[in-house]
């Protein structure tokens, strides 16, 4: 009776663990709520930015399809977000020793080289925010609307290369979606794939 009791314990934690292991975050649903600190040192919880919109982007200087893009395209988006109150967010998940990863001082002279303008870089060493968003490539781009909804993950653009030449020649995702929501429209991709390399986890 006992070693019955222990197995089907056993197994619905087994598949609880499962469940929160495959847990992905939905579109139409709240976005995962999380608090990361930047490379300033100052905390950002997710929650404190409802009202606005939010744009998550995972980053890794490292990668050859960020470089792509850093070459001025997403610090023209950066920019426009700026300009309209939207609140972007650069996260870093790569893991110390990993692509990527830097002490907060090295990262935040690589910002000021590429003239980048987020919010904040948020660092998640531990790869705790990037498992919860299910983030897989660098870039990954989140949009979260006010009200604190997910309506769009996936690709920034519509050609999977490191050419920069491409950027001109793609649909930009981000952007698009951005416009729709901002018109009161629903947006019309709301999930794509991402490219780009793989999010550098710890073990």
């Amino acid at each position: 009776m006992v070693p019955t009791f222990r197995l089907i314990v056993a197994s619905t934690i087994l598949l609880w663990t499962t469940a929160i292991v495959i847990a992905a975050p939905k579109i139409g649903a709240p976005a995962p709520t999380f608090e990361l600190t930047d490379t300033h040192g100052k905390k950002h919880n997710l929650e404190h930015y409802k009202g606005k919109y939010v744009i998550l982007e995972w980053l890794n200087h490292g990668c050859p399809f960020v470089a792509k893009h850093y070459k001025g395209n997403m610090q023209k988006l950066q920019r426009y977000a700026k300009s309209k109150g939207i609140v972007w967010f650069s996260i870093v998940s790569s893991a110390p020793g990993k692509q990527g990863h830097f002490p907060p001082a090295k990262a935040n002279e690589i910002t000021k080289q590429k003239k980048a303008e987020p919010l904040a870089v948020l660092l998640d060493p531990a790869g705790t925010v990037g498992k919860l968003y299910g983030a897989k490539t660098t870039p990954h781009m989140f949009l979260i609307n006010p009200k604190g909804t997910l309506l769009y993950m996936g690709a920034i653009d519509s050609i999977r290369s490191t050419d920069v030449d491409d950027i001109a020649k793609a649909k930009n995702y981000v952007m698009a979606a951005l416009n729709e929501a901002m018109a009161g429209k629903p947006v019309s991709t709301p999930v794509t794939r991402p490219y780009g390399c793989s999010v550098k986890y710890g073990n």
